[in-house]
């Protein structure tokens, strides 16, 4: 697969690091301390998304690739690879050259929840991967169809036994919040699985389930608009966008489960290349325009360097973990 990456570079670029290859060769291979990383980037990087377009990941995806060209110089074409959460696109960047020019938006949830029911040898590793920087939080909230009359925990316990409820998909944070919470709370309910949070909350919208556990921004507009009513979210704090709704540790249950994203590239790249890249990176976090997208979506940024992105999702990852085994969880979808 690493081919396929090559060719990005422009024709001038090629035939010009071939003119220097000759030089260099006739001079008896002696340099003047540069390396092949100067110039870079000097063609396009492509910025893969593991899922469908129009979602969260992906809205994030455009809004940092929209400021590539003033920050580095270049484009940063967007391409959709939807599949397992991700984990098909991120090993197909994983496996490519750690050249800079492929990069994956990274779903926390991926190394976080789903490989708590991946098979060994579809699990996704962080080890494979340069994570560049953190870039923000998308927390999840707990809504209830209007007409149920749910306005808060107790009430949806009332109606214990009796309660169904959507989620996003097996090994998704809309899940694992959603399972806790009901386990903690000792709440019983039907599991509707969905393909994502949108058909979670069409479905919610369409009285199919009671409740829906879902992303805010997905929920907002329709929370605004009265169809659903917010009844707890999932973050440390309340949110500035829903100050009248509780955090579930306010109910009395610790369900740290939240949705972050960090941008990463194949493993072994050299330090002049990810300095660029997170140079570059941080310019863009750091554009009102970029802070904007963030308010307006909803999103807690969380704009931290690659160790601490990878030492906090390995510290949610065995968090959640331990969660699902003293709660007696399964997200497999099967008893």
């Amino acid at each position: 697969m690493q081919t396929a990456a090559r060719p990005r570079r422009t024709l001038t670029a090629a035939l010009t690091a071939a003119g220097l290859a000759l030089s260099l060769s006739a001079c008896g291979g002696v340099t003047d301390g540069t390396d092949d990383t100067d110039g870079f980037p000097d063609g396009p990087i492509t910025l893969t998304v593991g899922q469908d377009a129009g979602g969260s990941t992906d809205l994030i995806a455009r809004a940092v690739a929209n400021g590539s060209q003033d920050s580095l110089g270049v484009a940063m074409p967007v391409e959709n690879q939807p599949g397992a959460n991700g984990a098909i696109a991120t090993q197909q960047v994983a496996d490519q050259s750690p050249d800079g020019y492929d990069l994956v938006l990274l779903n926390a949830s991926l190394i976080t929840i789903t490989s708590l029911i991946a098979a060994e040898d579809e699990e996704v590793d962080l080890d494979e991967l340069d994570v560049l920087m953190g870039l923000s939080r998308d927390d999840y909230v707990m809504v209830a169809h209007a007409d149920t009359g749910y306005e808060t925990l107790e009430d949806v316990a009332a109606d214990s036994g009796d309660v169904s409820y959507g989620t996003a998909g097996i090994g998704t944070g809309s899940q694992l919040a959603q399972l806790l919470l009901f386990g903690e709370a000792d709440i019983e309910g039907n599991e509707v699985p969905f393909d994502g949070g949108g058909p979670a909350l069409t479905a919610l919208m369409g009285g199919q389930v009671d409740v829906a556990t879902v992303q805010v921004a997905e929920a907002m507009p329709q929370i605004e608009a009265g169809t659903v009513n917010p009844v707890v979210v999932f973050s440390d704090e309340r949110l500035d966008f829903l100050p009248e709704t509780p955090t579930a540790l306010e109910e009395g249950y610790d369900i740290p489960v939240a949705q972050y994203r960090a941008v990463a590239m194949p493993a072994g790249a050299s330090d002049e290349v990810k300095a660029t890249l997170e140079d570059g990176f941080q310019e863009i976090v750091g554009t009102e325009e970029y802070q904007q997208f963030n308010e307006d979506n909803y999103l807690t940024p969380v704009e931290i360097s690659g160790d601490e992105v990878e030492e906090q999702w390995n510290e949610l990852a065995e968090t959640y973990r331990q969660l699902v085994e003293d709660n007696d969880i399964n997200l497999g979808g099967t008893e």
